[in-house]
């Protein structure tokens, strides 16, 4: 089966460090995988050269045939690939409903408008679908400055769903959720994406997640994989425990 992504020999350097080291992977259709590491390791920088926000020094990386390398962060979207950041990128003086309309509007034209009543219409139902998906139709018209931190993040995550992308990537999707709501949070990230079928890629640091929600693990280290494949086999890695996990979750 031919893989949804495929990575090839991709390198980056920040002067003497490496932050990605001959890396190649492949990931199939409808895989959730984990990215786990240190701070450093090379997830963050990966995940920015698959989405065009970083250029890599040499490489290639190709989805569904086409390769991304040099195309930016919107020609990638438009290709297929959305993400949410660790600090979700909202605009906290509007509403959750108003930030998925501005997400919408951009997704369907090149130019912003809101000058039409229909399409206006149009993107408020979409965006109020949307935030049921994620159980937060209760949400949609109250601004973004006065929603919870885990709240917002699940906004965030939804602008990144509605080009309906093939590929997902979520940057720590669970950080700065309590440890009582951060199931409950990634339950309803789960149940958001199922209807699109998605292929999920999530960087975490808690490997109760991890575990939990991912059906394979890379471990970074340094700008390379240092293992690769099941939860159970990965997280039980004596390297992984050593440089990743501090000898267990």
């Amino acid at each position: 089966m031919t893989p949804i992504l495929s990575v090839r020999g991709l390198d980056k350097r920040f002067g003497a460090v490496v932050a990605a080291d001959a890396l190649t992977l492949e990931l199939a259709a409808g895989q959730r995988l984990s990215l786990i590491g240190a701070n450093g390791a090379g997830k963050t920088t990966f995940v920015n050269m698959v989405t065009g926000y970083l250029k890599p020094d040499g490489g290639a990386i190709v989805l569904d045939g086409m390769n991304l390398v040099g195309r930016s962060p919107r020609d990638v979207a438009r290709l297929g690939i959305s993400r949410s950041f660790q600090i979700p990128q909202l605009f906290i003086e509007l509403t959750a409903c108003e930030n998925l309309g501005v997400a919408i509007s951009g997704a369907r034209s090149h130019r912003l408008s809101f000058h039409s009543p229909a399409d206006a219409q149009g993107r408020r139902d979409a965006a109020v679908e949307l935030l049921a998906r994620f159980g937060l139709s209760d949400q949609a018209d109250r601004p973004v400055s006065e929603l919870a931190g885990g709240v917002r993040k699940l906004v965030d995550i939804a602008m990144a769903l509605v080009r309906r992308p093939k590929l997902l990537l979520l940057d720590e999707p669970t950080s700065g959720v309590s440890a009582e709501e951060k199931f409950v949070t990634m339950d309803r990230v789960i149940h958001a994406v199922a209807p699109d079928a998605a292929t999920i890629v999530f960087v975490e640091h808690d490997m109760d997640i991890v575990a939990r929600y991912a059906d394979r693990v890379v471990a970074f280290y340094s700008g390379r994989i240092l293992a690769d494949g099941d939860p159970n086999h990965v997280l039980k890695d004596p390297e992984v425990r050593r440089y990743v996990t501090g000898g267990g979750r």
